[in-house]
């Protein structure tokens, strides 16, 4: 384990632009896990971090403890840092001071949609879209695409909120949906509120790809078009509309429950 105490330390620079910046994190291809959960699920769903850095007195914190064992152990980097020091990089009030440093997962796009996928269309709220990764997971959907417009997977709001889901998915940013879509070999199923099919009425056996929108205006008219079904999830309250996060959460398990019908 080596020991950085100095705010100029280029390294310490590096955490802190890391920190601060998702433009810092896109240029990079670098991203940072922050708290005991998410260094544990990339632990065990990824393998060892490029770098683990820890706090002086999280040191004393037995969970802590094991990951830095852990880390050790696969040969990682270790670095103990002031809790001062620290303090600068997390996002996470009351946490641990653990964090990771992780080369972005980038996975090849396919050309072409063949098993179940998640298409997001602008979806701009960092818990919104951490909370669709998270259910698309636990749902077991593999694949999520990104238009530009839609929040940045890899920040600490997202990855927070997806509580490890980006472990075990492939997420692809700054995708072309409309291409996407047009080589696409599964149904596409656009979420509308003015749409006159029922979710429950459209036969979800087989593998299809969710379409969800922007908070605010929904599916871009240009996508809509290009959907195989324009689908609608009934309610019986006086609300306008669902919350995306929401929506796509009772697709994907609506999708489960049809499969092992």
């Amino acid at each position: 384990m080596k020991s950085v105490t100095s705010r100029d330390n280029p390294f310490y620079k590096e955490l802190k632009s890391l920190a601060a910046s998702s433009q810092a994190r896109r240029k990079a291809g670098r991203t940072l896990l922050d708290g005991v959960h998410l260094c544990q699920s990339w632990l065990e769903l990824r393998g060892a971090p490029n770098h683990c850095v820890v706090s002086e007195g999280a040191l004393h914190n037995p969970e802590v403890a094991d990951i830095v064992a852990r880390c050790e152990s696969l040969h990682a980097h270790v670095t103990a840092l002031p809790d001062a020091l620290f303090g600068a990089l997390s996002q996470v009030e009351h946490g641990v001071n653990l964090l990771f440093l992780v080369e972005t997962p980038a996975p090849v796009q396919p050309a072409a949609m063949s098993v179940s996928a998640v298409l997001l269309d602008g979806v701009q709220d960092p818990g919104n879209v951490g909370s669709i990764l998270r259910s698309a997971a636990a749902a077991g959907i593999t694949q999520v695409f990104c238009s530009a417009g839609t929040a940045f997977c890899w920040s600490p709001k997202v990855l927070r909120a997806a509580m490890g889901a980006h472990f075990v998915l492939e997420i692809f940013e700054h995708v072309d949906l409309g291409a996407l879509i047009d080589a696409s070999r599964i149904s596409v199923l656009a979420m509308s509120g003015y749409a006159e099919q029922k979710l429950w009425q459209v036969d979800l056996r087989g593998p299809v790809a969710w379409l969800l929108g922007h908070e605010g205006q929904g599916v871009a008219d240009d996508l809509m078009g290009r959907a195989t079904h324009q689908v609608v999830i009934p309610h019986a309250g006086r609300v306008e509309s669902l919350n995306v996060a929401a929506a796509g959460a009772i697709c994907f398990f609506e999708q489960l429950r049809q499969r092992q019908a």
